[in-house]
């Protein structure tokens, strides 16, 4: 069932419906732009086991007031936190409202995060939005924040607190599932067993759990034998070290799979020590990095949740709870798996920021 979400904030308006009354947009305004975007919502929200069904996602097309919005992420790193960035930035532009963004500066830094988003709602901060370093460890903040009547909108990581007034994310379950199973459907149970090592994330972040059960639910029933899990922060130097450790001790490796960061990583030292067509390389999220290593042959396939869209929704999320106008609580963009095969054909400017787009820290300010 397919339903749509759309810009005056009404659920169960019409695509068709939508298009032709305008809303304030030519069609070619509309198809020009990045919504409406398919995007799955769970009912009863916040829990990733819930039903879905499928919602043609519109935003709001301007706030009605210049809300200041408050956004938290654990690093800016990497280029898959540069999409978000993008994503949240424009959308604050675009929808006429304040953005300010603090980077903790890693997942060893969750008190730098809880201090940072203190000082943001202490700065008058009326809605939040938190890329979370801990699933389970900015709960006490989350309630404090909830108490003054602020909105807190979970985007990406994900947060355990049931006083969350809404997620903007994706299954990470579900990512670091369509990994393994892209492992998994080229060695089936039966064939010749691979070595794989698996890189998930930073440990005690809720999408790394996710993730790390998600890959080896998808690949326990098959030819792969996972010989070593490394945990680690996602920096580049990090996950490099890592590797290297890795394939001192697993000199007969098959496969790294892991995070985007990983992935980068271990091109250049595969190159180095001519492993390139003994190993292959698998990512569970999606970056530029992985998006020219996929494209030159270095990486296979990685799964996409459409970054920038999770920006935009949390956002607008927030947006309509200040507001006062209908949400949808829980959402996140379908997921896909990127390879060889559609490299040249997906949509490039949901997964990333644009070529030679820098941080944003401020929006309106």
């Amino acid at each position: 069932m397919t339903a749509s979400f759309g810009r005056t904030g009404s659920r169960g308006l019409a695509l068709a419906t939508l298009l032709a009354a305008g809303a304030g947009f030519g069609g070619a305004a509309l198809a020009a732009d990045w919504y409406p975007y398919t995007v799955e919502s769970w009912n009863p929200p916040f829990d990733m086991s819930s039903p879905r069904t499928t919602v043609d996602y519109v935003p709001l097309k301007k706030a009605d007031k210049p809300w200041q919005l408050c956004v938290s992420f654990p690093h800016m790193k990497d280029a898959y936190w540069l999409a978000v960035d993008y994503g949240i930035a424009d959308e604050a532009k675009a929808l006429g409202v304040k953005m300010h963004l603090v980077e903790a500066g890693g997942y060893t830094e969750l008190n730098k995060q809880i201090s940072q988003i203190e000082d943001c709602v202490a700065n008058g901060a009326q809605a939040v939005i938190i890329g979370a370093i801990s699933y389970d460890g900015l709960n006490n903040l989350v309630h404090e924040i909830h108490g003054k009547g602020i909105p807190v909108i979970d985007v990406i990581n994900g947060i355990s607190s049931k006083e969350i007034s809404a997620k903007s994310l994706v299954s990470f379950g579900e990512m670091g599932a369509k990994a393994g199973e892209y492992v998994a459907k080229l060695h089936p149970k039966g064939s010749k067993a691979v070595k794989v090592a698996w890189f998930p994330g930073p440990a005690g972040a809720g999408w790394v759990e996710a993730g790390n059960k998600g890959f080896m639910d998808a690949v326990k029933d098959s030819a792969v034998q996972v010989v070593e899990t490394k945990y680690g922060d996602t920096g580049k130097e990090v996950q490099s070290k890592l590797v290297e450790d890795t394939l001192q001790a697993h000199p007969d490796l098959d496969y790294i799979v892991g995070t985007a960061v990983t992935a980068e990583a271990a091109v250049p030292v595969l190159r180095s020590r001519g492993l390139s067509d003994q190993v292959k390389v698998v990512s569970y999220y999606f970056t530029p990095g992985v998006y020219q290593g996929i494209r030159r042959g270095q990486i296979l396939a990685a799964p996409t949740d459409s970054t920038v869209i999770q920006g935009r929704i949390a956002v607008d999320q927030a947006v309509r709870i200040l507001e006062g106008k209908d949400y949808i609580k829980h959402a996140g963009p379908k997921l896909y798996v990127i390879s060889k095969d559609n490299i040249n054909s997906f949509d490039r400017a949901a997964a990333l920021a644009p070529d030679g787009f820098t941080p944003v820290f401020s929006v309106g300010e």
